[in-house]
């Protein structure tokens, strides 16, 4: 092949290069991979048959060269930009397998379906038929003062989830992603002598740009990674922050920043709750995140102007600010094992732990809000003993430092748990478990009630 020929060859290549550039999609559904893999060796083909070519000048030589090596860059960027619009949908793996594209927008899917078998009694009073402390641990609602009850048996499948995910190619300089999540939890609805047919409700939706996330999301106050492998929905609740809330997020390497929903839940002088409504300020929130092979440590603070208006509680009109710290993490062990843990304490924290086991503040006498103290934790081992076994044992921890002369003292003061399970994995997304839980509730007049519950669970992954 003559110079000449070398030059209509490169042409070629380079109109096959542009047209892949200009036209993601086609490029995508004729595999991307394969192309540029034969696009590259073309060109490296090219370039080793131009350093052969006899009769061509040295400048001529060197102009072919640098075309050859643009075109090998530019299918190289191409396959880069390929692979993070794959890595924005992290969860599911695949765009094909579990997704669809419309347009510029691959839309994928995931989620699980699990039936949960609940046998439990308590030793303060029966649960009512509808109470959702028979669907998973609510610290709160564990009965005290009332004659034990009998072994209860629930089946369930509410917590069955799902997620839709959308990562849309708006270029190589931004990313722009979204995710809808939903379950059956917490609902109205249903029925056991028929149906049993659940309300779907809203757990995620939130968009995200960059760096930027904007939508209901969990609070960034709590680490959802620290969260024990547990059959129950939290497993630790006594002792973890848990909220979801709509809110505006910006990260930047292991740093986030958040302003989130406030709300203001006050303990009447009865220890009634009183939800407020009149907020003026969001919650803020700061936090830093560290991982590595050793696995991950996570550190947040919370700022809060917790607030009431006369139009709220008895003519009160007031504010105060709230404060936090949590620290949290999942460390490796060995191959496979690893310890959760959570440490949190603060001042006005109440919502945002166990449930809302305790509000945020009370009402002195002079009409002004008193933040409730609060500390809580917990911690926990998972250990693996063979591929398709593995075991968790987990405990959690509430303590709160209520102004009893402001709220009565028929408000929880303590409040703990204990667990451990057993989980066979027979295929790959298939969890089938049985747990063990005890938990305990201790009000400030001292008197106490508790749980005991077995629970197999059946969940499949998609």
């Amino acid at each position: 092949m003559g110079l000449k020929g070398l030059r209509g060859s490169l042409r070629m290549v380079l109109l096959g290069a542009t047209c892949l550039t200009a036209s993601p999609v086609l490029a995508q559904e004729q595999s991307v991979e394969d192309r540029l893999d034969r696009l590259e060796a073309m060109v490296a083909g090219l370039i080793e048959r131009l350093d052969a070519q006899q009769g061509a000048s040295e400048q001529q030589q060197a102009d072919l060269r640098e075309q050859g090596a643009a075109l090998l860059e530019a299918t190289q960027a191409l396959q880069t930009r390929q692979a993070e619009l794959a890595e924005q949908i992290a969860e599911p793996r695949g765009q094909e397998d579990k997704g669809f594209r419309v347009g510029n927008t691959t839309v994928a899917y995931a989620g699980y379906v699990k039936l949960d078998a609940i046998s439990q009694r308590t030793s303060g009073g029966q649960l009512p038929g509808n109470s959702i402390l028979r669907d998973f641990l609510i610290p709160a609602a564990i009965p005290v003062g009332g004659a034990s009850s009998g072994f209860d048996t629930e089946f369930s499948a509410r917590q069955t989830r799902f997620i839709l995910k959308t990562a849309t190619d708006v270029g190589s300089e931004h990313k722009l992603n979204s995710h809808i999540e939903l379950d059956f939890n917490v609902t109205d609805g249903g029925d056991e002598r028929i149906s049993n047919s659940f309300t779907p409700r809203l757990r995620q939706a939130f968009i995200t740009y960059d760096n930027w996330l904007f939508g209901q999301s969990w609070s960034t106050f709590q680490n959802v990674g620290a969260l024990p492998d547990s059959l129950d929905f939290i497993g630790v609740t006594p002792g973890t922050v848990f909220d979801r809330q709509p809110q505006i997020r910006w990260t930047k390497g292991g740093l986030q920043l958040a302003a989130e929903q406030p709300e203001t839940a006050v303990t009447t002088n009865t220890g009634a709750r009183v939800l407020a409504g009149d907020d003026q300020l969001p919650d803020f929130v700061a936090r830093y995140n560290w991982s590595g092979d050793w696995g991950s440590i996570s550190t947040a603070g919370i700022l809060r102007q917790l607030h009431v208006s006369k139009d709220d509680l008895n003519g009160v009109d007031d504010s105060a600010m709230a404060y936090g710290l949590s620290v949290s993490g999942k460390i490796n062990v060995g191959e496979r094992d690893d310890f959760r843990f959570m440490a949190t304490a603060g001042d006005g924290l109440g919502r945002y732990i166990g449930l809302n086991i305790v509000n945020d503040a009370a009402i002195d006498a002079n009409g002004m809000l008193d933040p409730i103290f609060t500390y809580s934790g917990f911690a926990a081992y998972r250990h693996y003993w063979s591929d398709k076994v593995r075991s968790t044992i987990a405990g959690s921890y509430f303590k709160a430092d209520n102004p009893v002369l402001l709220t009565s003292d028929q408000v929880t003061d303590e409040s703990w748990n204990a667990l451990a399970n057993i989980i066979w994995n027979p295929v790959s997304p298939l969890d089938i478990g049985i747990e063990l839980m005890y938990a305990e509730r201790i009000l400030e007049d001292g008197r106490s009630g508790n749980l005991q519950r077995i629970q197999f669970s059946t969940r499949y992954n998609f």
